[in-house]
């Protein structure tokens, strides 16, 4: 959410900032027209209550402090004025804050402008591609070869894009997110594993929604199953003050993770690539309200993903996201995608966002700075380790021509082997 004071001033640069999202700007029209009946009513509930404020008072300092008839039915007027004008105030706020959370973030200055995808840049491309003197093989039939994967069994129990992983796979996909925890634990952060289950207003508050709601399923109890530990963990603090010494706060989540995948018929639909469900590492930091302080943690966190891929020993890029690609909440946003060899191309693994206060204000987190004022914490996520994709990504760069898979280095201690072969 932003504030309302910075939507009045910046009305018409906000508007081509959400057209840039690909976003309806006519929500700051609507928004400000709201806001302008809400500031209305409230100057009336003002003027009644001085009103009756002052008609009291005469009668307190009248001589023999009785009302006159006069003053008796003033009294009763501005009583029945205020109870009209008071639940219009109430219902015309209510609208009013519905239509802010509908208000998106304006984009960093340097984040690029394009419709989608197509408009995304390479900040950079680390390591080296893999070479093979054989034609690699897709990581569901390497997988399906080793007794790892079933997804036909899956499918029939859970529907489309489920999957059982079997044997090393488990142990393997284990590994790899306890050696990802292990790694922001070093780091300082607090590890944390996060309800799947939050309520609607954790979805609201980190601002998943309203833009995001018909890709999240949903229980009969009004509960959302969570499609990252971002959510829980963004809104830990919640409706709390902190002080500025408590600041950075770091956590890092460990969930599974569950998305309805709407508007993806079609897309990858071999293999583990695209899943309903899945398990994810996710980093979430509180900072103070700075954003040059905030953009130096956006980078460390970019870092410690990228030090994870160069640790597997995995190709990736760092994309910039651009305007068209990036969520309603998002200030600016990294992606990182490592490199598929049976595909010959990135596929994203990691996404990495801040927010500034958008996220805070619809959750009410604040600290006290050191010179007593009160702020809004400024907050930030990324990936640090999603499954199976990055499991999936792991296989196809590892395979060997006789269809085995070694294992990285960093992992063997966690499995107890340098390789997963048949038999």
């Amino acid at each position: 959410m932003l504030d309302i004071n910075y939507i009045r001033e910046h009305a018409d640069e906000l508007k081509v900032a959400i057209s840039n999202k690909q976003l309806n700007p006519e929500i700051v029209d609507v928004v400000l027209a709201k806001d302008e009946e809400r500031r209305a009513l409230i100057t009336q509930v003002e003027i009644i209550r001085r009103n009756i404020n002052e008609n009291v008072t005469a009668i307190k300092t009248s001589a023999d402090q009785r009302p006159t008839p006069e003053q008796i039915e003033r009294g009763r007027q501005l009583k029945a004025d205020l109870q009209n004008v008071e639940p219009e105030l109430k219902r015309v706020e209510a609208e009013w804050r519905d239509l802010m959370a509908q208000v998106a973030n304006p984009p960093a200055a340097d984040v690029p402008v394009g419709p989608d995808e197509s408009g995304n840049v390479v900040a950079r491309t680390v390591g080296e591609l893999p070479q093979f003197g054989f034609e690699p093989k897709s990581h569901q039939e390497l997988m399906e070869d080793l007794n790892l994967l079933d997804t036909k069994r899956a499918t029939e129990i859970g529907g489309f894009r489920s999957y059982f992983l079997k044997n090393d796979a488990v142990l393997l996909e284990q590994a790899l997110l306890n050696y990802a925890m292990r790694l922001l634990v070093d780091e300082g952060f607090t590890a944390m594993t996060a309800p799947i289950l939050v309520k609607p207003e954790a979805m609201w508050g980190t601002g998943y929604f309203p833009w995001g709601q018909e890709d999240h399923y949903k229980t009969q109890d009004d509960q959302i199953l969570a499609g990252t530990a971002e959510v829980a963990l963004t809104a830990f603090h919640q409706g709390e003050t902190l002080t500025e010494k408590d600041l950075p706060i770091k956590m890092v989540g460990i969930s599974p993770c569950f998305r309805r995948e709407v508007g993806s018929y079609g897309k990858d639909t071999q293999g583990i690539i695209r899943v309903h469900q899945f398990t994810k590492v996710e980093q979430v930091v509180y900072t103070i309200a700075d954003e040059e302080e905030t953009r130096r943690w956006h980078e460390k966190m970019v870092g410690y993903a990228e030090k994870l891929l160069t640790n597997l020993g995995l190709s990736y890029q760092v994309l910039t996201m651009c305007t068209g690609d990036m969520g309603a909440g998002q200030r600016k946003k990294y992606d990182i995608e490592t490199w598929f060899p049976s595909q010959r191309k990135y596929r994203e693994t990691h996404s990495a966002s801040y927010f500034n206060d958008f996220q805070a204000r619809r959750l009410n987190i604040r600290y006290q700075s050191k010179d007593g004022g009160l702020k809004y914490v400024y907050t930030l996520n990324n990936t640090m380790a999603a499954s199976p994709r990055l499991l999936a990504a792991i296989i196809e760069n590892y395979q060997q021509a006789d269809g085995s898979i070694l294992i990285p280095e960093v992992l063997q201690p966690f499995m107890g082997k340098r390789a997963i072969t048949k038999g």
